[in-house]
């Protein structure tokens, strides 16, 4: 039960990580009787922890308060605070930075437990992992130690600013300006949509440093890291949405902000790869979390069918209400699977853009399904907001919008997919 919370004690990371290592960081690998190998679903002992782990303070802590934190929208740093505490937070941090330098697949474990609870909640720690995702996979020993090092320390939020007023998922379409005046760059334009962008401590940035409008995107942009407290950052006012409602989203304007060249990730024009290669860790959580509300609707809609009668009989044993349930046990198990497959290939080092757009278009559409489906289950009830089902049925749209929209993983799945049969792959 203690295995997360026991990194973070003095002198346990170094142990705890060697014996971590030796266990892999995907399910285990099962020999048969002929002594081959072969796929097994069983989870590690300490993947075992620390999902029981985060399940535990989902159903204790969050789940309770769910409903309050929808119905004020008001940030949830007590939460925040405690998973902190417990480790449930920034699982990827380099042991070398203080972190835990757990697997992506541990990170979907917590992730879907948590959601379960409230995505809303999910979403607003779940950010910090893909702010700190582009300086994880490019950032140097000294961007690491000072940006993810205090993450560590305390408990900060971080922000991934791409998107903009006139650009999502077009991120060609980016006009955040960056000029670089002698050993800095000065930044101007706007950033919207910004999950945690009112909290967070600091941002990783999208500019366009090339100015030259037929630049490739794979060369006109540029990575930085801005602190929150930059001169000429103004943040904007929290957005008001229909569903994930205590999760900080908002936009902020940058007025002739001034950053170090030291804040470059990488260098000039390496900004767009980055940016991009940072969705190929970040949407199998995605997935994951999509998951854990589907689950949720899941056995929301059961319990209820197992209570609510009609014509005398539960209705669960009315077959229309059976095979609604059936169709989404189905959905959140093959989410489940998906988000397993494309963790797991992360974690072997393989690039995984396939899988991981199959996990978190499938997953989100299919959390749009279960969420449907619940507040039909529970009919009038569910239109109401005494009953969790509403709030699942607004918490889930967001799935197939943020992080990549459900069309734009079906242009990213295609692209492989032919990619791989004119290279004879299939």
């Amino acid at each position: 039960m203690a295995a997360v919370r026991q990194l973070l004690r003095p002198g346990s990371l170094a142990r705890f990580t060697a014996r971590w290592r030796s266990t892999a960081a995907e399910p285990a690998v099962a020999t048969s009787s002929s002594g081959k190998g072969g796929v097994c679903f069983d989870l590690t002992d300490e993947q075992k922890e620390i999902q029981e782990l985060a399940r535990k303070f989902s159903r204790e802590e969050i789940v309770p308060k769910a409903a309050e934190y929808d119905r004020t929208m008001e940030y949830p740093w007590e939460i925040v605070k405690k998973g902190w505490e417990l480790g449930l937070m920034n699982p990827h941090i380099p042991a070398e930075f203080g972190g835990m330098a757990l697997g992506t697949f541990e990170g979907c474990l917590i992730t879907e437990e948590i959601a379960y609870g409230c995505t809303g909640i999910q979403t607003a720690m779940e950010a910090n992992n893909l702010g700190q995702m582009p300086v994880i996979i490019a950032g140097n020993d000294e961007q690491k130690k000072k940006y993810l090092g205090r993450m560590t320390e305390e408990p900060l939020m971080c922000a991934y600013g791409v998107t903009e007023p006139g650009a999502g998922s077009d991120v060609s379409g980016i006009k955040t300006r960056a000029e670089k005046k002698g050993d800095e760059y000065v930044i101007n334009g706007q950033k919207m949509w910004i999950t945690n962008g009112g909290v967070a401590n600091w941002y990783f940035l999208l500019a366009r440093t090339n100015p030259d409008p037929k630049c490739p995107s794979s060369k006109a942009f540029t990575g930085f890291i801005i602190d929150g407290d930059s001169p000429g950052l103004i943040r904007g006012r929290k957005e008001i949405n229909m569903g994930q409602r205590c999760s900080n989203t908002c936009g902020f304007t940058l007025e002739d902000v001034v950053v170090p060249k030291e804040n470059v990730l990488i260098g000039e024009g390496a900004g767009f790869k980055i940016a991009m290669g940072a969705f190929d860790r970040t949407r199998p959580p995605v997935a994951a979390g999509a998951v854990g509300l589907s689950q949720r609707a899941l056995e929301e809609a059961t319990k209820y069918a197992l209570e609510r009668k009609t014509f005398g009989t539960h209705i669960a044993n009315h077959q229309a209400v059976a095979f609604i349930l059936a169709e989404m046990a189905m959905e959140t198990e093959l989410g489940r699977l998906a988000w397993m497959r494309a963790a797991w290939e992360v974690d072997e080092g393989r690039r995984n853009t396939y899988y991981a757009s199959i996990a978190k278009g499938f997953a989100g559409d299919a959390a749009n399904r279960a969420a449907t489906n619940s507040v039909q289950v529970f009919g009038g009830n569910g239109f109401n907001t005494e009953y969790p089902a509403e709030k699942l049925m607004r918490d889930a749209k967001i799935y197939q919008i943020y992080e990549g929209t459900a069309q734009i993983q079906r242009l990213i799945i295609a692209r492989e997919h032919l990619t791989r049969a004119k290279m004879g792959l299939l």
